[in-house]
């Protein structure tokens, strides 16, 4: 072999093995860009697959979101500072419902009032029920009497029932399962999750209202007088008794009004309770006969273990 030949040989080497680290180092490259793209585009699908669904209240919010957590996103209907016995949907509200996959309703009048409107936004969204399989009560009236018989009501008054079910700990258990099935309905691939997120929202649910019981274990005197008759469930089940100055936006008439102005001072009442909804003259003037203070306690709050805590806080006071 001659000098010249093996040259050749050794270049021929050189040239293909600088060809075979180029296709490597091409092999390695390429990979790394399609990863980044398949992951922006893994990020973006989970994005688009976050489940978006419509309440009326805001506590009701608060119970989807400790069900739901990061996989859903809430709209509520009923703004702060909005009674939802009065409310009437805005239409940009009525569009924001052709983004919504279900609408969480609660059993407020609004909600059927509203319904086919509702529907005419969004002819395919789900109705989810959080109410079903709860037995609503009468609203008690200022019509009602020690023998438990509301003998001046008419037959529409007794027909009434109260739809404030989201403020009372055991009927909201009710409710945070009746809203999980709706999410694993809407969302069965997410169903573990949905279903340890319920898990410890029933146990802070329970420790709620075990603390809501201590704070009225020493109370005696347990009648409170409110301006709205919110409360209903919750002195159900603490075993209170609600005395409202106000039914169906209807005031308490005069001879009505020396009558609980008599068992307030009766009962040695120092607080009228009201709301922020639906505060008035009514409650200023009667407050003012029984040289009471009035106190504001909010049904509607977003945080709503919190309130239910700050509300039993004030009541008991109140009683003391």
């Amino acid at each position: 072999m001659t000098i010249a030949h093996s040259h050749f040989i050794k270049l021929l080497l050189i040239l293909i093995n600088v060809n075979l680290i180029g296709c490597n180092q091409k092999e390695i490259v390429v990979p790394n860009v399609d990863n980044n793209q398949q992951n922006n585009q893994l990020q973006s699908s989970q994005a688009q697959e976050k489940l978006n669904v419509t309440v009326s209240i805001l506590p009701q919010k608060y119970f989807v979101e400790k069900i739901g957590g990061e996989l859903v996103t809430v709209n509520v209907m009923v703004e702060p500072g909005i009674a939802p016995e009065t409310y009437e949907p805005l239409p940009q509200q009525l569009v924001n419902f052709k983004n919504s996959s279900a609408y969480i309703n609660i059993g407020v009048s609004f909600e059927q009032i509203w319904l086919d409107q509702i529907k005419s936004a969004n002819s395919e969204i789900i109705f989810i029920n959080s109410g079903e399989g709860i037995q609503k009560i009468p609203i008690i009236g200022h019509h009602h009497h020690e023998d438990g018989h509301d003998h001046e009501k008419t037959n529409d008054e007794q027909n009434n029932l109260d739809t404030h079910i989201w403020l009372s700990a055991k009927l909201a258990k009710i409710q945070a399962k009746n809203i999980y099935q709706g999410l694993v309905k809407l969302d069965p691939k997410n169903q573990v999750i949905y279903q340890q997120n319920l898990d410890v929202f029933l146990a802070e649910i329970e420790e709620l209202d075990q603390q809501i019981k201590a704070k009225f274990a020493s109370v005696n005197n347990r009648n409170f007088i409110i301006h709205h008759p919110s409360w209903g469930y919750f002195a159900q089940d603490y075993n209170l008794k609600q005395i409202p100055l106000e039914l169906e936006g209807q005031e308490v008439t005069s001879s009505e009004l020396v009558n609980l102005i008599q068992e307030a001072k009766s009962d040695k009442i120092t607080v009228v309770f009201a709301q922020p909804q639906f505060r008035n003259k009514t409650v200023e003037s009667f407050a003012k006969e029984i040289d009471a203070k009035v106190v504001i306690i909010d049904p509607l709050a977003e945080n709503w273990s919190q309130n239910l805590l700050d509300t039993a806080d004030k009541l008991a006071q109140s009683m003391k």
